[in-house]
């Protein structure tokens, strides 16, 4: 065990030191968080772009760590160029057909180096009964990576908020991949989890510094391909459901959040303060504390991701049962009010 420590240690440790740095890149290159819509609820410029250093920490940690292979290369290349689009875009912001195709790009870069989505098993069947997606895998892998890049970017709206559910997700998928004995999936994503835990002393409420675009796609594009080799792929029961339940509170916001904008007839990618942290500062609840709610919920569906992968599938649904009603209840009962009553946070 003392290789995963020393993963999950060593990428915390370059990703703390890192971060001060990250920022005095940030402040000569222009990568400021200016509030000046509604949306944002900090009041003071804040650097971003800390998501360089969650990147050179997980970066050294594999390097030290795991031999690079062609699907270890395939995500350092596909990493590396997406945290690039990230810091162009803390900088100045992209338009969002640039970034998707960048993320497209990206995400073929996995695919080429053989990290697909090639079958999955049907839950709840009782039964091993297989669906292969035969010529449908390519894309059904590239919208996977592309659909997580972007809900773990969608939830970066609050100080430490996507830097802790990044983490939670990453243990959650680590000990997946662990026990199904894919041992560099659960390496890689304790060097996720330590760059991220590195990063939050920085980016706790209130925040030096946002990890910006560089550190949100970063994540959701890493938690996304590591995934797919360490859980969907690892796992007996249930697979395709271990990684949804381990990213469950982005997915479940990114998810509500393209509804009620289709619904409303407006643009999906069109932002609002419709997210489930924005429904909880509303009704007057800090910022820290919804922080935490959002950590308990996110650590719960890990726990199902967990269950489930162990085959205590009642288990596991009734406590996804219970956490679904509380995001339900969130969405319908807590209408986002015209006034917020705190604010030390940001973009979304």
């Amino acid at each position: 065990m003392s290789k995963y420590l020393l993963a999950f240690l060593l990428a915390a440790v370059v990703s703390c030191v890192m971060t001060p740095v990250a920022k005095r890149i940030a402040c000569k290159l222009g990568a400021i968080d200016v509030p000046k819509d509604e949306r944002r609820v900090h009041k003071i410029p804040i650097p971003r772009m800390g998501g360089l250093a969650i990147y050179l920490g997980f970066v050294v940690s594999v390097l030290v760590s795991l031999p690079v292979d062609k699907k270890i290369l395939g995500m350092l290349i596909g990493a590396t160029l997406i945290v690039l689009m990230g810091i162009i875009d803390d900088i100045r912001p992209l338009p969002a057909k640039v970034k998707l195709l960048g993320q497209i790009f990206c995400a073929s870069i996995l695919v080429y180096c053989g990290l697909r989505i090639d079958m999955v098993n049907i839950p709840f069947t009782g039964k091993a009964i297989y669906f292969n997606f035969a010529y449908l895998s390519i894309p059904v892998t590239i919208f996977w990576i592309v659909g997580i890049t972007n809900t773990l970017n969608l939830i970066d709206g609050l100080d430490g908020l996507a830097a802790g559910v990044a983490t939670i997700a990453a243990f959650s998928l680590s000990y997946v991949a662990y026990v199904n004995e894919q041992y560099g999936a659960a390496l890689m994503t304790l060097a996720i989890a330590g760059s991220a835990v590195g990063f939050l002393p920085y980016n706790f409420n209130p925040a030096k510094i946002f990890m910006g675009d560089t550190g949100s796609l970063f994540l959701g594009y890493m938690l996304a391909a590591i995934s797919i080799d360490g859980a969907v792929k690892g796992a007996a029961a249930l697979a395709i459901v271990v990684p949804v339940l381990a990213l469950g509170l982005p997915i479940f916001d990114t998810t509500f959040a393209i509804v009620r904008r289709a619904w409303n007839g407006k643009p999906i990618m069109e932002p609002d303060k419709g997210h489930l942290h924005h429904r909880l500062l509303s009704r007057g609840i800090g910022q820290k504390k919804t922080v935490l709610i959002l950590y308990i919920i996110s650590a719960a569906l890990g726990v199902s991701a967990v269950l489930i992968s162990e085959d205590k599938v009642l288990d596991s649904f009734l406590v996804l049962l219970l956490v679904s009603l509380l995001m339900m209840y969130i969405h319908m009962k807590w209408p986002v009010l015209q006034r917020d009553r705190e604010g030390h946070g940001h973009k979304e």
